[in-house]
């Protein structure tokens, strides 16, 4: 088998392989025992009739052909082999020549790995996590968040003042055209809360269930729709319902309901949570700026298409389980941003091409420092992955499939990644931080 490997733009390269009749040979015997299993030759039991046979009964080109395939399936990765590069996708296939009596000639196009000149990271420097301190207006907060869910609305038959929970329609216009997504029915909200734009909930007070108001606002200038932000409005609300929120007493049978002995109990729980939350938006920036600092610093060959490609799909997919959890429609999210796929994968390339950055720049540091997950983490990774499916009653009539997928060689595999890029950004973060 002869290889010639020529080098392409954009960390590609293009492999051709050329097989000699006599190595083709064992494959048109291949062909012509898969072609025979299926075709009925007369005199032969099915995948036992002889190549000379096959060919005159269905033909020369398809048995080449057939063969082609077997061929190029057995060959293609062992010319990359040869060549000591890694790929990172499926080979392109084309097939130069395959014709009776002649060697046959096919070409590889492959997506490389960039090669990466990775800056000495033991020379990056970070802020180690700061100290957390939990203030007593943090737990105030939290405790009053979850007064309000535990809150019961009474319907009452009164106007709507302040610190009410109401339901109401309302239309919003911008020179008498109605502005999308600027309608609602039963929407619900408690005056004072600030959900609306400044001046919309108080336009509300002093309304009784069924009564209709008119009246314009401006939309903040700082609004997150650049098209509404400044501009004057019309909006039409109708008051549906008026509620009277009670609230429940803070003390240790509120806390109870949570499952703790007392309301000292509930604040020490409360102050946890929020000191955990706060220890991991700082890991997160730990590891947020160490990353950037070795790209920025790093050098990379052009990044491939088909990585960037791959990465902007696996964003998109992330986004719209996201949406799904919430109850959304992924088309309705995408209608209401006035938007398609395509337009949100090109929004997402940038980010993507970070990411796939940090991908390649963990895995070669990983690689040079022999990083690697045991036998016994993988292990342990997938009993731990297994757990969290079984508590999950969602999940029940699937665990054997689910069991069955996280135990095979391609789990055994993912899992081994993630250790591996764990344990790197360990490292990196130990090598790192500085007083």
């Amino acid at each position: 088998m002869q290889v010639a490997k020529k080098d392409l733009p954009k960390s590609q390269a293009e492999i051709v392989i050329e097989l000699s009749i006599a190595e083709l040979t064992p494959y048109l015997v291949k062909a012509a025992e898969e072609i025979s299993k299926d075709k009925k030759i007369p005199g032969f039991r099915p995948g036992k009739a002889p190549l000379e046979i096959v060919i005159k009964n269905a033909g020369e080109m398809v048995v080449y052909q057939t063969a082609a395939g077997i061929a190029i399936e057995a060959t293609v990765y062992q010319a990359i082999d040869e060549q000591k590069i890694e790929i990172v996708d499926q080979p392109k296939i084309e097939v130069q020549k395959l014709a009776p009596g002649n060697p046959f000639i096919y070409k590889a196009t492959v997506a490389l790995v960039p090669k990466i000149k990775i800056c000495d990271f033991e020379k990056i420097k970070v802020k180690p996590i700061a100290e957390t301190k939990i203030e007593e207006k943090q737990i105030e907060k939290v405790l009053n968040d979850i007064q309000k869910m535990r809150a019961k609305e009474v319907l009452e038959d009164k106007t709507a003042e302040k610190g009410n929970r109401v339901e109401l329609d309302f239309d919003t216009f911008m020179d008498n055209v109605p502005i999308d997504g600027g309608q609602a029915k039963k929407h619900k909200l408690t005056i004072g809360d600030g959900q609306m734009i400044p001046g919309f909930e108080e336009n509300i007070i002093g309304l009784k269930s069924g009564q209709e108001k008119e009246f314009e606002l401006s939309f903040p200038k700082e609004y997150h729709e650049k098209k509404l932000a400044g501009k004057k409005a019309e909006f039409k609300i109708k008051l549906q319902a008026v509620y009277k929120v009670e609230l429940p007493e803070i003390n240790d049978d509120f806390a109870k309901g949570f499952g703790l002995p007392s309301l000292e109990g509930l604040r020490k729980n409360i102050s946890s949570n929020i000191e955990q939350e706060q220890q991991q938006k700082e890991k997160q920036r730990l590891e947020l700026e160490i990353i950037e600092q070795l790209i920025e610093k790093s050098e990379f060959e052009e990044i491939p298409e088909v990585l960037i490609d791959q990465e902007t799909h696996k964003m998109v997919h992330e986004l719209e389980d996201n949406i799904a959890r919430q109850g959304m429609k992924f088309d309705d999210y995408l209608s209401h941003l006035k938007k398609t796929e395509a337009d949100l994968r090109l929004d997402f390339a940038v980010d993507a091409i970070k990411r796939v950055k940090t991908g390649l720049i963990i895995r070669q540091i990983a690689k040079q420092e022999n990083i690697q997950a045991t036998e016994k983490e993988i292990d342990d990774e997938t009993e731990r992955t297994l757990a969290t499916y079984k508590m999950n009653p969602a999940y029940a009539d699937q665990l054997n499939k689910l069991e069955e997928n996280l135990r095979s060689e391609h789990a055994k595999q993912y899992f081994g990644n993630v250790i591996a890029n764990r344990k790197t950004m360990e490292l990196l973060k130990e090598k790192s931080i500085k007083n």
